[in-house]
């Protein structure tokens, strides 16, 4: 695996240099210089700030371009100054996460290269309820669960055992999830089902809790797939009874991480026959739900082994010290390699 990587970047730096546009949310548009910037500020956009210096570092002429509402700047740009390839960093359209498809659709209607996944797979991978469905068809270990629409009344049907975790049907980067989340009676469900409808906005799925190791696996390609080393999420910490989840504060806030003793790292003590487990699920998933690009599963381990998928995020978070990056420099890859390694996917996308 560090071999092909290591061949795949020798091949991406004889590229020539490239126009790249990269599609972002307007307030997630970096600044020159970290220069005056708080530590705060510079988390917002750290994903944003790491792809368009290391590109530029590459040699890249880069033109970031902040979009919110409107499609028109995206034509303009396309047509006027003639990208080789869009770097979408887009993680949603209209303030609604599942609309960031329709952009990458109108990428496509331009005839113009765009890095990460296509709009199938972005469909089928952001449907919570719908990627288990597929999965599950396809005999892949998913958590039991069911989906709770806005505007009917809550039913936990007999199959579905407490305690059970409350998310937003669509949303992701953790939005809405809380110690709350986990739930262990009726009451409590229907509590944090209306939460997700009225603070969230969205539908609920409430899926069986696993308890268990939080691992995510990067995987990179269009056909000829990459599968990055594990990579787990510990919680040193965490009182033993409180559950294991990858709350808002666990994923977004620094200083909760430092104090409550939270790492993200290579996966230990896992060995040779679940590593190739691991692997050859990740493939299976990547392809039964069309992705591409890059992407990142996420599973939860059971003490007995037991591998659950709990879900696959396309286009996921490539800030230089996240997971994704981290994994890749952990097999060899340096983010110089990683983000040619994704514009290079981009550019074959057209063939």
């Amino acid at each position: 695996m560090v071999v092909d990587a290591a061949i795949g970047s020798r091949c991406d730096r004889q590229m020539k240099k490239q126009r790249i546009l990269v599609l972002m949310h307007p307030e997630l548009v970096p600044p020159n210089t970290l220069r005056g910037s708080t530590q705060h500020e510079i988390n917002l956009w750290k994903t944003e700030y790491d792809v368009v210096t290391t590109l530029r570092k590459l040699g890249h002429e880069v033109r970031p371009l902040g979009i919110q509402d409107e499609l028109l700047p995206v034509g303009n740009a396309v047509d006027e100054w003639k990208p080789h390839v869009v770097f979408n960093l887009l993680e949603e359209f209209h303030g609604k996460a599942t609309y960031d498809q329709h952009v990458v659709s109108y990428l496509e209607l331009l005839r113009v290269p765009y890095t990460g996944c296509n709009p199938r797979g972005l469909v089928l991978a952001r449907g919570k309820a719908l990627s288990k469905k597929l999965l599950a068809y396809h005999r892949i270990r998913v958590p039991a669960f069911a989906v709770f629409p806005i505007g009917r009344k809550v039913r936990r049907t007999k199959r579905l055992g407490f305690p059970l975790i409350v998310k937003s049907l669509i949303e992701h980067a953790s939005l809405g999830i809380a110690r709350a989340s986990v739930v262990d009676s009726d009451e409590k469900l229907a509590e944090r089902v209306a939460f997700v409808h009225n603070h969230i906005g969205t539908d609920a799925i409430a899926e069986q809790y696993i308890a268990g190791r939080e691992l995510y696996v990067g995987v990179l390609g269009n056909e000829r797939l990459q599968v990055l080393p594990t990579w787990e999420l510990t919680f040193e910490g965490i009182p033993e009874d409180a559950p294991r989840i990858a709350t808002a504060k666990v994923k977004h806030d620094i200083d909760y991480q430092v104090s409550r003793g939270i790492f993200q790292g290579p996966a230990e003590n896992i060995s040779g026959e679940l590593e190739t487990h691991i692997i050859r699920t990740c493939k299976r998933i990547y392809r039964i739900l069309e992705l591409s690009g890059y992407a990142r599963v996420d599973f939860r381990l059971t003490d007995t082994g037991e591998l659950y998928f709990l879900e696959a995020n396309p286009n996921p978070e490539i800030a230089e010290r996240e997971e994704f990056a981290s994994a890749a420099a952990f097999a060899g890859m340096s983010y110089d390699d990683l983000l040619q390694k994704i514009v290079t996917l981009g550019l074959r996308r057209r063939h």
